[in-house]
C-alpha cells in the first residue's frame, strides 16, 4: 500500500520541506497547518485590521483561514473535513480556546476526536494554533464511539472506529463538573498519602479503557500512544502505573507541554488502538538501546506501522535503521510526521538534515514543547508510515 501524495493547488506554499497531504488506503494524512501565507507571517484575511484592534477575533480569524485551507486539502484528496477522524490542536495561550471552538463547531457539526495542549511556540511569529487532521476516504465506513465516562463541555468525539482502527481523544482527569474529580486528587487532609499523577494516569486509563471497550476493543490493542505531561518530572510514577495496564506497552511519544485545558490536570493521553480482528504485531528491534521507559519501538497494524517518538539517544542516527527495516517498511513511505522541538531556534538546522532524509517529504507538524526525557536532546520525531 504504497503512499500517494497530494498536490492541492490554491493553498499557500509551505517554506519548509513538507507535502500537504498523503493518502495511504482508506486514509489521508494532512500536515499541520496554520494562518500563514508564508510571504508576510499570518496572512492578511487571518489578522485583525491594525485600525480597528477592537473588532473581531484573532482566535477566530485564524481558526477559519486554517479549515478553510485543510477543506480544500481534503477536498484535493478525494474527501472532506466531515470525514476527519482524528484532530490534535495546539495553542500557543489555551485563553482563545472558547472563541477556536465556537468556530470548529461552525465546520464540525460532528466533531471528531480531538487532542489540545499549549506549546511553546509555532513556526510562524503571531500564529496562535497549529491544526493536524487525518481523514477517512468518504467509502470508508467509520461509526462514533460514546462510552459511559465523563461527557466533555468541548466540541469532539469520544472516538472514532474506521476499519481495524479506533482513534480516541485525547482524555485529562476530569470529570467535566468539578474540575479534577476527588478520585484523580490526594485528599489534602492527608497529602503525603498517595500521588497526584498517579491517581490522575489511572483515572484516565481506566476511562480509556471504557472508551476503547465501547469501541469493541481493549487497551491490550492499543498500538501508539502519545503522552503530554505538564511537568516531566512526574514521569517515573506515571511510568509505574502505565506498566500496571499495559503489561505490553505500545509505541509511545512523551513531551512536555504547558498546559491543558483543564486546571490542575498534570497528563493528556492520546491513543490509537487495533480491534483484535486486526493483523497487529510489535516490531522487535534487538539491536537498538533499550529504552529505560516502558514502551515497544514499533507496531505493524496491517498496512501501517506506527512508531514510538525518537529522541537522539543512540548517538548514531536519530530514528534507527534497524527498526525501519524490522517494520518492513522505510523512510520513504512514512506517511505523517510530528516534530518536537525544545527549541524552534533549531528548525532551519533540522530541516536541512530533513531534506536529507525525505528527498519527497511527508506531511509534517512542528511544535515546540517544554521538554524532553533526555535532558540535552532538542528534538523527539514521531512518525507513522505505510508498507510498501
Amino acid at each position: 500500500m504504497p503512499r500517494v501524495d497530494i498536490a492541492v493547488p490554491g493553498i499557500p506554499r509551505p517554506l519548509a520541506n513538507y507535502t500537504p497531504a498523503t493518502r495511504a488506503g482508506n486514509l489521508v494524512f494532512a500536515a499541520g497547518q496554520l494562518a500563514s501565507d508564508f510571504k508576510g507571517g499570518v496572512a492578511p484575511e487571518a489578522s485583525l485590521d491594525s485600525a480597528f484592534p477592537y473588532y473581531g477575533s484573532a482566535i477566530k480569524k485564524q481558526t477559519r483561514f486554517i479549515l478553510e485551507n485543510l477543506a480544500h486539502t481534503f477536498k484535493a484528496a478525494g474527501t472532506s473535513l466531515n470525514h476527519v477522524v482524528k484532530a490534535q490542536v495546539f495553542h500557543t495561550d489555551l485563553a482563545n480556546f472558547n472563541g477556536f471552538d465556537e468556530v470548529w463547531r461552525e465546520f464540525f457539526p460532528t466533531p471528531p476526536p480531538r487532542t489540545t495542549i499549549r506549546t511553546t511556540g509555532l513556526l510562524v511569529p503571531g500564529t496562535l494554533v497549529e491544526i493536524d487532521l487525518i481523514a477517512t476516504m468518504p467509502t470508508a465506513a467509520a461509526h462514533v464511539v460514546q462510552s459511559d465516562g465523563p461527557r466533555p463541555l468541548a466540541s469532539y468525539s469520544e472516538a472514532i472506529v474506521i476499519g481495524d482502527l479506533v482513534f480516541a481523544a485525547g482524555q485529562l482527569a476530569s470529570d467535566f463538573k468539578t474540575g479534577v474529580p476527588r478520585e484523580a486528587r490526594v485528599d489534602p487532609a492527608f497529602p503525603y498519602y498517595g500521588s497526584d499523577i498517579k491517581r490522575q494516569t489511572r483515572y484516565v486509563l481506566e476511562n480509556l479503557a471504557k472508551t476503547l471497550q465501547a469501541a469493541g476493543t481493549a487497551l491490550e490493542h492499543v498500538v501508539k500512544a502519545q503522552v503530554f505531561h505538564t511537568d516531566l518530572n512526574n514521569f517515573f510514577a506515571f511510568d509505574e502505573v502505565w506498566r500496571e495496564f499495559f503489561p505490553a506497552p505500545p509505541p509511545r511519544t512523551t513531551v512536555g507541554t504547558n498546559g491543558l485545558l483543564v486546571k490542575d490536570t498534570l497528563v493528556e493521553i492520546d491513543l490509537i488502538a487495533a480491534l483484535p480482528s486486526a493483523r497487529a504485531r510489535r516490531i522487535s528491534v534487538p539491536d537498538i538501546p533499550r529504552p529505560l521507559a516502558h514502551y515497544t519501538p514499533a507496531t505493524r497494524v496491517g498496512d501501517f506501522v506506527f512508531a514510538a517518538g525518537q529522541l537522539a539517544s543512540d548517538y548514531r542516527t536519530g530514528v534507527p535503521r534497524e527498526a525501519r527495516v524490522a517494520a518492513g517498511t522505510s523512510l520513504d513511505q512514512v506517511v505523517k510526521a510530528q516534530v518536537f522541538h525544545t527549541d524552534l531556534a533549531n528548525f532551519a538546522g533540522f530541516d536541512e538534515v530533513w531534506k536529507e532524509f525525505f528527498v519527497t517529504p511527508p506531511p509534517r507538524t512542528t511544535i515546540g514543547t517544554t521538554g524532553l526525557l533526555v535532558p540535552g536532546t532538542l528534538v523527539e520525531i514521531d512518525l507513522v508510515a505505510a508498507t510498501p
